[in-house]
């Protein structure tokens, strides 16, 4: 049975949102496209006819986690009379390192982009100078570094931080850990009553 223009546009949206949080999950290389399409409510038959590959999906489903990450971060900050710290406290709590398929990407798929080719690594680049751009627009202008290398610092502190939470298995060490990054990050920009 054939299928609407938009009802195959809503399908291949589905599969983007699940492939965004199944690769988060499970890796790009940890889940198949039969699953991938499973998760999304659909069959596999449909796959090729909607993306290329499922390199082409990786890519696809990377760029939506990564905006869907930076406007979380944007929202976060703007609802907050002290953005930076909303946007530190969101991000190195433990609700955060616990939020596998719905959380950062570039700590669930950092390593794992790092190995992909330009396409799938693309995103994970646009969605770093997202991030980058929210942290300096949040970033005190003085002392330093200044704001885009002290915005590079805390970004790649808080994703190290995170990283490092979700491999230990130590739950007070693993608090610590983003305890620790939190202090820092006080340290380099410092907050609103700090």
């Amino acid at each position: 049975m054939r299928v609407s223009r938009a009802q195959a546009e809503a399908n291949r949206e589905a599969v983007i949102n699940a492939a965004s949080r199944l690769f988060r999950e499970h890796g790009f290389d940890g889940i198949g496209l039969k699953d991938l399409m499973k998760g999304a409510g659909l069959t596999q038959g449909g796959f090729y006819k909607q993306f290329e590959s499922k390199e082409d999906l990786a890519a696809l489903a990377s760029r939506r986690a990564m905006e869907s990450a930076t406007r979380r971060w944007s929202s976060v900050a703007a609802s907050s009379s002290d953005p930076l710290r909303a946007v530190i406290d969101l991000y190195l709590s433990a609700g955060h390192r616990g939020e596998t398929a719905d959380g950062c990407p570039l700590v669930a798929l950092g390593a794992d982009a790092a190995r992909q080719s330009p396409e799938v690594r693309t995103p994970f680049q646009d969605g770093i100078k997202a991030h980058l751009q929210v942290l300096e627009e949040l970033m005190p202008e003085q002392g330093e570094p200044n704001p885009d290398e002290k915005a590079m610092v805390v970004l790649s502190l808080l994703v190290g931080a995170v990283t490092l939470s979700r491999i230990v298995t130590d739950e007070d060490m693993s608090n610590r850990l983003l305890e620790a990054a939190a202090n820092e990050v006080k340290r380099l920009a410092p907050l609103n009553n700090d």
